[in-house]
């Protein structure tokens, strides 16, 4: 072993003191003897932990794990071997107090390090002479041993090796070195500049680190992170600040006693002339980084959005807000913000105003008179009463003080109804529709027919509803016929029946105008009446195809239920093709179809 001492120490330069001999000693007294040539029997399995180890709970994925075989840690074993003492090495990817990377490009940047390492460690190991091999001397040896001293070869040298590695982004330099071998020159500041040059590493240099680098104990096989770029910040693009909602949901609140008050359901986004709709929050810019190369990466910059313009709206002067160009009601299409001219009426509908016909929104202070009839393709808002007049909303229809319609009343809505109270009255809706009574009404309902507010009570009548029925009491005490029909398209289904009875009539007008004799009036009423029908005919079929998809949808969907409190005798359930007459008061309803029957949960 003194004789292994001296040859590696003579390699490495290395002058051993008294501390590190008896090292040497205590570990020459546990270890066998080790062969240079059969690295496998290496001391460095008893001093350094067990990389492969399966017993890490948790693994540092930072850290480069070398087998025992490889051409780095065989060589810090052999220079570890003569010098007695050394840090153990380290190559570990630790970027400090940044985000570390993903472990996909760790596992990369990884395996780039090992390539880099692996070649010159490798190329480092193949220049060192091996040992040789001690040849007990002859006596002719011994008697010239003075002379064959003194012809000694000079010893090897191999100066301190710097090597820089790039990580792939460019934004990180890490530098190790290793040790020089035989009487090679040391570390130092000389070396470090010369691989910076050569490596072009000139941005974000650690000098503190890289100045006291040649005096640290554990410059060698050691990993140091000697230059940080500066990463690029991308802008983000700017976005739309809306003062108005894109979409209005209806919330209806209660007061103490379980009250709506409709009067005040701020469904309505009313604007002014002038006044900004949503304005333009511009992009963040961005920052261009830089390589330790000191070579700047462009940066991608935020993209100014368009601004959402509709009917009746105009841009601001610098470009920003989105204004209305009249005062009117706010609505978002799904693409745009466009404003709704109101119709507003002072007072009641009468003789002083006659029917209403009109395109957008129409707000009624007063009531609606009976005979009387309001039509409009948006909402339909009334502050008082519908008496028996006919009501058609291309939107919602708010009643604020209710329905009594004297069994005349027609109201239709192709979205929602919200009304205080319902009496005497044919409801058409293809939405849902609330409200605090319904008393003898025909009400028809491709949603949900709910009653819980106020009263809650459904008295007399029929109500066909698709999606289901949800009240406090359904029936009275006094046992008043009251018809619940669920599933299926109750508004879809009675346009198709209208449009089909008034295809009936188209034909039998036109068999009646085919036995008269020929007149140019007869050809032009035949021609009006064909090209009906071709219309009407085509309509029916669409419906037709529209009823199948939207009954398919309803069957996965598992159909629905009656929900009610208390539900008094003389009430009749109809889910599909089962009636179920009630005999009895029940409270806690939860009715619907399970197995083909009908189910009172």
């Amino acid at each position: 072993m003194e004789f292994k001492s001296g040859f590696w120490g003579r390699l490495f330069g290395f002058k051993q003191t008294e501390r590190s001999k008896e090292q040497v000693q205590d570990q020459d007294s546990s270890l066998p003897d080790l062969d240079v040539e059969h690295p496998e029997h290496s001391e460095l399995t008893s001093s350094l932990p067990d990389l492969d180890s399966e017993q890490q709970l948790k693994p540092d994925i930072n850290q480069l794990v070398l087998s025992h075989e490889h051409p780095f840690i065989l060589l810090f074993e052999k220079w570890r071997e003569q010098v007695g003492y050394a840090p153990l090495p380290s190559l570990r990817l630790d970027y400090g107090d940044e985000e570390g990377t993903v472990d996909e490009e760790l596992e990369k940047e990884l395996s780039r390090l090992r390539r880099a390492i692996t070649s010159v460690a490798a190329d480092r190991l193949s220049q060192i002479p091996k040992e040789p091999e001690p040849e007990p001397p002859s006596e002719e040896e011994e008697s010239e041993g003075k002379e064959e001293e003194a012809e000694e070869e000079p010893p090897f040298q191999l100066d301190a090796q710097p090597l820089v590695y790039v990580t792939a982004d460019q934004l990180a330099a890490w530098l190790v070195v290793f040790p020089p071998i035989g009487e090679g020159r040391e570390l130092d500041a000389e070396m470090l500049a010369a691989i910076l040059r050569e490596s072009g590493v000139s941005y974000g240099l650690d000098t503190e680190l890289l100045d006291s680098l040649p005096s640290a104990e554990n410059r060698y096989f050691h990993l140091f992170l000697i230059a940080r770029g500066k990463a690029v910040i991308h802008g983000k693009d700017g976005y739309i600040e809306d003062f108005f909602r894109r979409t209005v949901k209806k919330k209806f609140e209660e007061d103490e006693h379980g009250r709506v008050d409709y009067f005040h359901l701020n469904i309505v986004q009313n604007v002014e002339k002038g006044q900004p709709i949503c304005q333009i929050i511009p992009p963040v810019p961005g920052v261009p980084g830089r390589t330790v190369l000191d070579e700047e990466i462009t940066c991608k910059e935020g993209k100014t959005p368009a601004l959402p313009k509709g009917r009746n709206t105009e841009a601001s002067e610098d470009g920003m807000q989105l204004l209305a160009v009249k005062s009117g009601r706010v609505e978002f299409s799904g693409r745009s913000f466009l404003v709704k001219s109101v119709l507003e009426i002072g007072g009641n509908v009468d003789f002083s105003t006659g029917n209403i016909n009109f395109v957008g929104d129409v707000h009624i202070h007063g009531d609606v008179g009976s005979g009387f009839s309001v039509r409009t393709i948006g909402n339909v808002t009334i502050d008082g009463v519908v008496e028996a007049a006919e009501i058609e909303a291309g939107g919602d229809l708010i009643v604020a003080k209710g329905i009594l319609g004297d069994s005349r009343a027609m109201i239709r809505a192709h979205h929602d109804v919200y009304a205080k109270y319902m009496e005497n009255c044919t409801v058409h809706c293809r939405g849902s529709l609330q409200t605090d009574c319904i008393v003898n009404c025909d009400v028809y309902c491709d949603g949900e027919v709910s009653v819980r507010s106020g009263r809650g009570t459904i008295i007399g009548g029929r109500i066909r509803a698709a999606q289901g029925v949800d009240a406090k009491v359904v029936g009275s005490k006094s046992e008043s016929v009251t018809s619940i029909f669920l599933g299926g398209q109750p508004f879809a289904d009675f346009e198709r029946e209208t449009l089909l009875l008034n295809i009936k009539k188209q034909e039998a007008e036109l068999e009646r105008l085919e036995r008269q004799p020929d007149s140019p009036t007869r050809t032009q009423r035949m021609g009006k009446l064909r090209l009906d029908l071709s219309i009407g005919r085509m309509k029916l079929a669409q419906f037709d195809k529209e009823l199948k998809k939207i009954k398919e949808k309803l069957e996965e969907q598992g159909g629905c239920r009656l929900k009610c409190s208390i539900a008094y005798p003389g009430m009749v359930l109809t889910i599909g093709d089962l009636t179920m007459p009630l005999a009895k008061e029940t409270s806690m309803v939860d009715a619907r179809l399970v197995g083909g029957e009908i189910c009172l949960l």
